[in-house]
């Protein structure tokens, strides 16, 4: 979605975010195709698309059970609409919920997604853009928008859908030539990686793929008195909403309960309704099956007695439809026979029931790294620390005239990003969570302060997330008092590796800002060392390796490091390289020979045996190497302050198992001080900002 290149393409997607870069009208284009120039090309040349992102070829099915040469996949073509009826429509009298019936793929909670959607025609529009067809410029090709991690994306395909037996495999429409509901989950699983990525899932996924909202879920044995005017409030508000029935064991999947229900399988709620049975009134809710039959059989259900009882007009109007999925049932009864629903709120301020004020959207884009910023929960003191921190400071507190409390609500939604894509190589969903600390006095209004080890070990977080769940959203309401705190995101254990997606909803004024340490070096002024000042055991030493130069060059420098490292016996160290000593030659080389003199050796030298008294200090456990989070201390230690992507990168670069041994402690040090200096000879002001031409920077990029 955006150019590779590690840190170099992160700057960059930043920067096209702040220029609006994936807002639903400016959607990132998957895979970097562009649906209007790919159209164009196929109209002229008169071929149909093929998309060579996402082929017509078995592996785009699955890795599994849907893997190639299964039984499941044998004998699967793959068709267009246009070669399976002679008339094929992209969307038949708009989209309705039986254009969605589910096919031989466990993707029921994505289909109670699309269905709860067709309800919202402007919603809907924005994930099935209009203008496509197969009669106007058809050219094989349609695209689909959603929402993913914190941006809007659009996904071309091609039309080729697998066929079985003649059958489309996979969502079909009851009227059998309408194919937008096809071709979304077709756009869906290439977002995914596969179709099968799509097997099993929470609708809460699709709910906010398919809006950018936000979800909050509700166990209905312990559900709020006013869930039924929760869900009025939701259903006039457009908000997308599905429940399901809990499994106790593997044996309950998709079993069917005495009265048609079906277990561990996702439905959509599609309506709320009072209507006058014998003299009183009863509340009523409407539920639809993505497979569009198996339809619930108890009191309300289509050919139930209840209904002679009602008035003629008030039948008709409820819509009564029969074996199309879709059924009434008492809300008291829906209690009862289900587990859990899920609610989406597209936009903030539809979380706050009563509330009819706006709600604040902060949004922050992280990663956990194995070594830098995956320390994993509270449970891991001694690296808890190293995940990343956001402060927020609330500011305002509700305005409920009931409530005598003094506090603000605010939503907080980690969500982690891309876990589908690598079902094909075995992973799955981390289990992930937060926790939320109140920033001590010490430290109020500081925004360049990454909170240490030492901190956590003193103080107890003051709310957190109901569950670390592997989830893809883990997501929590909160109430706290005015004040400034940090939310700490974590994976339950520590080294899981994920990017994620950390937002925040607040219901009055806040702020709320990423804590991360200043970059900064503390250099000192350079040493002033002549040759009276060494002593002549030190300069005979010297003598005797450089040779008759006197100067000691790139390899002589590496025999001598290694030589006095291998008597170190409580260092691990595998050597210093012909890279690393270049590296030292560079920083220390005053006049430009590529060798280093006497002083200049003499200045190393210092310098090493001042880094060898840090290596020891944070080389806690004695065992000749420091881990990744101990490097971290150890490098601010030794005066230089990195912010989480530093960080990162120095792990990446220098630690193997995340553990760091003392030559390429050494070698950190020497290439970030080498860097450090080069910039400031360029920020001749001290201002934080340098500018360089080519020539400059490629100096400094080939010498550092």
């Amino acid at each position: 979605m955006y150019p590779a290149g590690g840190i170099s393409a992160s700057i960059y997607a930043n920067r096209l975010r702040a220029e609006g870069m994936g807002s639903n009208d400016q959607a990132v284009h998957f895979s970097n195709q562009d649906y209007e120039a790919l159209k164009q090309e196929c109209v002229e040349s008169g071929c149909l698309f093929e998309d060579p992102c996402f082929p017509a070829e078995p592996p785009s099915l699955g890795f599994k059970e849907l893997a190639p040469y299964s039984a499941k996949t044998k004998d699967v073509e793959w068709m267009r609409p246009t070669e399976l009826t002679d008339d094929p429509q992209f969307i038949v009298g708009g989209a309705t919920r039986t254009d969605i019936c589910q096919g031989a793929l466990g993707d029921c909670w994505l289909l109670a997604a699309i269905g709860s959607l067709t309800l919202n025609e402007r919603l809907l529009h924005r994930v099935v853009p209009h203008g496509q067809s197969f009669q106007d410029d058809y050219a094989g090709i349609f695209h689909f928008q959603f929402w993913q991690f914190g941006e809007w994306v659009d996904v071309v395909i091609d039309d080729r859908l697998p066929v079985k037996d003649g059958e489309l495999m996979f969502v079909h429409s009851a009227e059998g030539n309408e194919f937008w509901s096809a071709l979304l989950e077709k756009a869906y699983a290439k977002l995914s990686g596969s179709y099968e990525a799509l097997s099993g899932g929470s609708t809460t996924e699709g709910f906010e793929d398919f809006t950018g909202g936000v979800s909050e879920m509700y166990e209905l044995r312990s559900a709020p008195r006013d869930l039924h005017r929760i869900i009025h409030k939701a259903l006039d508000r457009g908000s997308l909403m599905g429940c399901s029935i809990d499994i106790t064991s593997a044996f309950d999947m998709e079993a069917v309960t005495f009265r048609k229900l079906v277990k561990g399988h996702a439905y959509s709620v599609t309506g709320l309704k009072e209507v006058d049975y014998q003299g009183n009134m009863e509340r009523l809710i409407r539920i639809r099956n993505p497979w569009g039959q198996v339809e619930w059989t108890g009191a309300w259900s289509d050919n139930s007695p209840e209904w002679d009882e009602i008035d003629p007009s008030e039948r008709e109007d409820l819509h009564l439809k029969m074996e199309d999925g879709e059924f009434w049932m008492s809300f008291s009864e829906f209690k009862r026979q289900f587990s859990r629903l899920e609610i989406c709120n597209l936009s903030p301020d539809a979380l706050s029931e009563e509330s009819l004020s706006h709600w604040n959207t902060m949004k922050f884009y992280g990663a956990w790294r194995r070594g830098s910023t995956a320390g994993g929960c509270r449970n891991n003191p001694n690296t808890f620390w190293i995940n990343p921190q956001y402060k927020i400071t609330l500011l305002e507190e509700d305005d409920d005239p009931e409530d005598d409390e003094v506090a603000c609500s605010f939503l907080v939604a980690l969500m982690q990003k891309d876990r589908r894509r690598y079902r094909r190589l075995g992973q799955d969903m981390h289990t992930i969570g937060f926790a939320v600390y109140e920033i001590p006095d010490e430290y109020r209004g500081c925004q360049n302060v990454h909170l240490k080890k030492d901190f956590f070990l003193r103080h107890s977080s003051c709310a957190r997330s109901e569950t670390f769940i592997n989830l893809r959203e883990v997501s929590t309401r909160l109430r706290l008092p005015p004040g400034e705190y940090i939310i700490v995101p974590s994976t339950f254990e520590p080294s899981k590796e994920a990017d994620f997606v950390l937002r925040v909803f607040t219901e009055k004024q806040s702020e709320t800002e990423e804590l991360d340490d200043e970059i900064s070096a503390d250099l000192g002024e350079d040493e002033e060392v002549t040759e009276d000042d060494i002593d002549d055991s030190f300069k005979s030493m010297f003598a005797q390796l450089a040779g008759e130069d006197m100067e000691i060059s790139i390899r002589e420098l590496r025999t001598i490091l290694n030589r006095v490292v291998t008597r170190h016996k409580d260092l691990k160290t595998d050597g210093f390289s012909v890279e690393s000593c270049r590296t030292m030659v560079n920083l220390m080389d005053k006049d430009g020979s590529a060798h280093l003199g006497l002083v200049e050796f003499q200045l190393l030298w210092n310098r090493i045996r001042k880094w060898l008294v840090i290596f020891r200090q944070f080389d806690l456990d004695k065992s000749g190497a420091m881990s990744s989070y101990e490097m971290r201390l150890a490098v601010e230690a030794a005066g230089f302050k990195l912010n989480n992507n530093l960080n990162q990168i120095l792990v990446a670069r220098y630690a193997e198992n995340e553990m760091i041994d003392f030559d390429n402690f050494i070698c950190c040090l020497v290439k970030l001080e080498a860097m450090f200096r080069y910039f400031q000879q360029f920020d001749k002001e001290g201002s934080g900002e340098a500018e360089m031409n080519i020539s400059e920077w490629l100096y400094v990029t080939m010498c550092g």
